[in-house]
């Protein structure tokens, strides 16, 4: 018995597979390594949002406590103006000035001084014994300094009762122009400690409170020694703010040396700075915890491919049948190209395939033909806020409600690319295409998916319809979908979660917007 021959092209086979599988690898690590290039990005894009967020709200809050402090000093200047401070006066002017310290909470005191440097007046029940504050920075900013202006000193000790206070001060003048004294609003550094310790950060996140000239007033997390020291030769300092009130980057931190995303923001009203950050460490601990469960995953798609590639060569080495298997696995691939991989619906091929069939069937029967072409609402905003993966539940839900208001076995539900979604309908008139499309939008509106970056606050959609009857023109299937299309556009347009239609033949349906 002669021996059984290989068949003429089973080297040629042999070879073509490995070389699809190869491909299959390298497709499998490509889409991995995007994935992973892609996620990174979003991380890092998500914590730039936070921290910008983070650093709008604290200046906004640090201009809040400055700007009661300074409605205080102003009462203060008038009142000193108009009914001095010696005599009877001087007994209410320590009661105001007590029970105005004991109502704000970031207040540690309030004084005047003489143009001397005496106390005259304090919100201290008991003054140190010849105090005199003559020699404060502040007392001597405003005796070179003439006019109303609000100066912001640097943290300073208490000579009152040793804490650290942020000093805001006003000048006082007399009737003829000349420095008269000082008001001070002493600030308890304490309060913007206890207001910051309060947000959830990583133990290395940040929050800075500084001055326009980079004196550091307040840091989270909280070193005694880091209070009053200098930020000005920093990225921000010397690199962005002179160009921009406001921004963010990946800086390395002068005071640590950690890297952090950092959001910087300049008070529009004071000369304060505040910087918001989140380590690196922190940003990306998601990112490589994922990408490490993938790293996994492309270990077992590896190691299942090489098993499935010595298999494969060994059936197509031995016998005809292993041949009959490969077009039968062949023909399961082919399937597969036919659904798209995260809705689980018909893809792109899918459609292109059905409907030049379609428009030949509408032609032999002369039964209408009509789409409806869906896009969600936002969903870039959507992206912004909740990340890719919410993205793509997101898409697999609208997928299952529309799939779900299609009814008829010859209906197609496809998705067309990205967010849009393609209905085909055969055999459906102008008004049962705009029922069901009416369906589609009260649908995914009522899986109620969360969406801040709406108008209605959940996830929408928006529809544009199409009908074509065989007695027009017969359309290619680009023109279709282009008709489609306008449609949404249209949709969009007037305001989105509506259906739009472009017909040949009326609608005898009400239109409704949702």
């Amino acid at each position: 018995m002669s021996p059984l021959k290989e068949p003429p092209n089973s080297e040629s086979t042999r070879h073509l597979a490995l070389v699809l599988i190869i491909l299959v690898g390298c497709s499998v690590l490509g889409l991995v390594a995007w994935e992973a290039v892609t996620s990174r990005q979003q991380a890092l894009d998500a914590a730039q949002v936070t921290v910008s967020n983070l650093s709008r709200s604290l200046t906004q809050h640090a201009d809040d406590t400055v700007g009661e402090a300074e409605t205080v000093l102003s009462g203060l200047v008038e009142r000193v103006h108009n009914d001095g401070v010696t005599g009877p006066q001087h007994e209410r002017l320590h009661l105001v000035l007590k029970q105005t310290t004991a109502a704000l909470d970031q207040l540690h005191g309030l004084f005047i001084y003489s143009s001397d440097g005496r106390w005259l007046v304090t919100s201290n029940d008991v003054d140190p014994p010849n105090a005199n504050n003559s020699d404060r920075e502040y007392f001597l900013w405003h005796r070179s300094h003439p006019g109303p202006a609000v100066h912001i000193g640097a943290v300073i000790v208490s000579r009152s009762t040793g804490e650290l206070i942020i000093p805001v001060s006003r000048r006082l003048d007399n009737a003829d122009g000349s420095f008269g004294g000082v008001v001070l609003a002493t600030l308890k550094v304490d309060y913007f400690k206890k207001f910051y310790d309060g947000f959830d950060l990583d133990e290395q996140g940040a929050i800075v409170l500084a001055l326009g000239d980079g004196t550091i007033l307040m840091r989270r997390p909280y070193d005694p020694k880091v209070i009053g020291t200098s930020i000005a030769k920093g990225v921000i300092y010397s690199q962005m703010l002179p160009h921009a009130s406001t921004g963010a980057r990946m800086v390395v931190s002068v005071v640590d040396g950690v890297n952090r995303m950092i959001a910087y923001r300049a008070s529009s009203v004071y000369p304060l700075l505040i910087l918001a950050a989140q380590p690196e460490s922190a940003i990306f601990a998601g990112w490589r915890a994922n990408l490490l469960r993938s790293a996994v995953l492309v270990a077992l798609v590896f190691a299942v491919l090489g098993a499935f590639a010595v298999l494969l060569l060994r059936q197509i080495r031995h016998n005809q049948r292993t041949e009959a298997d490969l077009l039968l696995a062949h023909a399961s691939l082919q399937q597969m190209a036919m659904q798209d991989g995260l809705t689980g619906l018909a893809n792109r091929r899918q459609l292109d395939l059905a409907l030049p069939q379609e428009i030949g069937r509408t032609v032999r029967t002369g039964r209408p033909l009509g789409l409806i072409m869906l896009d969600i609402d936002h969903f870039k905003r959507f992206n912004d806020l909740y990340g890719h993966p919410a993205g793509d539940a997101c898409i697999r839900d609208v997928g299952r409600a529309v799939q779900g208001c299609v009814g008829r076995a010859g209906d197609l539900v496809a998705r067309y690319g990205g967010e849009e979604l393609l209905v085909l309908l055969p055999e459906s008139d102008a008004p049962g295409a705009w029922r069901v499309a009416q369906r589609i939008v009260e649908a995914v509106q009522a899986l109620a998916i969360k969406h801040a970056g709406s108008e209605h606050g959940v996830v929408t959609v928006s529809a544009g319809l199409h009908v074509w009857t065989a007695t027009n023109p017969i359309p290619t299937a680009e023109a279709l979908i282009a008709a489609a299309d306008v449609a949404l556009y249209a949709a969009k347009h007037g305001g989105r979660n509506q259906v739009f239609p472009t017909l040949d033949e009326p609608i005898r349906v009400r239109p409704q917007v949702f």
